[in-house]
């Protein structure tokens, strides 16, 4: 928490329309408004802009590949000190699950100097420098604009051999879902903006690197995963389907749940990006069970900020969700389309 005198005391969230992840474009917007756009060809770029996965790799010599991502957002937490320190989580978040190590960070901010003091924005780079360097890493340098929105987040690299790299694409089918973290932390991230009141269980989760996790994925021989953010799990996981040709099933008593995200939920604190997230995947979506409600669904397609890893393999320690299956190559409607091949059955 914060250390200076009165930074406690602002309202942060009330500064933004969203927060954190939430606050993303549309998943469907977004594909609409990059589609077609094909830059420079270079055999180098092990991932790139095809598949929307979470960072670039980019091989520079024999055994060695950088990692380049950059992730930003507006507050989701009112105390300015850990909405760095979860800003600066998730922006590493992308490095390891590609199953890399981060080497360095650079501060990207946006800042209403007008309404929000200096003081402040020290606080929220404080906690930012204080997660990289229990990640390891120094933070050397950034870049900052005036905005109307208080923004913060991080541009990060790091390296990783291109032959441990993890990707949205390689998902094979019959294997073991695992996620590293519970998800709901944007439901109760709605409710800390409406009422104030906090969740030390999702500041907790969405501060905890996601590094102790690569690495146990690595060491279980995963090649495909990806990070639970903004589009929800089953945002991400129709991505990671549809990138690599097979379809999902997924035990909904399986999935992990913040403490306290299902009473919120029930109490009607539903981010809107979690509802546009459902709406998205919905075409894809096979529900299998009559006890799975349409609140159920929300649940699962909640909007994430700094969340676990989706690993296609069974990671020890970590709750397996589901099993990857063989698409379904006459699409899931049944028109012989092919549409719909990378579907999701909820059980």
């Amino acid at each position: 928490m914060s250390d200076e005198a009165g930074s406690n005391n602002i309202n942060l969230t009330s500064f933004a329309a969203g927060g954190g992840c939430a606050c993303k474009i549309p998943a469907g917007e977004l594909e609409s408004a990059v589609e077609g756009l094909i830059g420079k060809a270079d055999p180098n770029v092990l991932v790139g802009l095809d598949d929307g996965d979470d960072a670039a790799a980019v091989k520079i010599q024999d055994g060695l590949a950088v990692i380049s991502t950059a992730d930003f957002f507006t507050p989701m937490l009112n105390d300015p000190y850990d909405w760095g320190r979860v800003a600066a989580a998730n922006a590493l978040s992308d490095v390891y699950a590609m199953g890399g190590t981060p080497v360095t960070a650079i501060n990207l901010v946006g800042w209403p100097n007008d309404v929000l003091g200096l003081d402040v924005l020290r606080e929220v780079l404080r906690g930012g420098m204080d997660v990289a360097t229990q990640a390891g890493i120094s933070v050397t340098g950034g870049h900052s604009i005036t905005a109307p929105e208080p923004m913060y987040g991080m541009a990060a690299t790091g390296i990783v051999s291109p032959d441990k790299l993890m990707r949205n694409d390689a998902a094979q089918p019959g294997l073991p879902i695992t996620l590293t973290k519970p998800i709901g932390v944007g439901i109760l991230n709605n409710k800390h903006k409406a009422t104030g009141e906090v969740s030390q269980a999702a500041v907790d989760s969405m501060t905890t690197l996601n590094r102790e996790a690569s690495q146990a994925a690595l060491a279980a021989g995963a090649r495909a995963a990806t990070d639970v953010t903004g589009f929800g799990l089953l945002g991400h996981l129709y991505k990671m389907c549809r990138a690599s040709g097979v379809a999902a099933e997924l035990d909904f008593s399986a999935v992990p749940a913040i403490d306290g995200a299902k009473e919120a939920l029930a109490d009607g604190f539903i981010p809107g990006g979690s509802r546009r997230n459902l709406d998205w995947v919905r075409p894809h979506l096979s529900v299998e069970s009559e006890a799975i409600s349409e609140e159920d669904l929300i649940f699962l397609a909640d909007a994430q900020t700094s969340g676990g890893l989706l690993v296609i393999g069974e990671v020890p320690g970590y709750p397996v969700i589901g099993r990857t299956v063989e698409g379904n190559v006459e699409g899931n409607d049944g028109s012989g389309t092919g549409e719909n091949t990378a579907y999701i059955s909820v059980r």
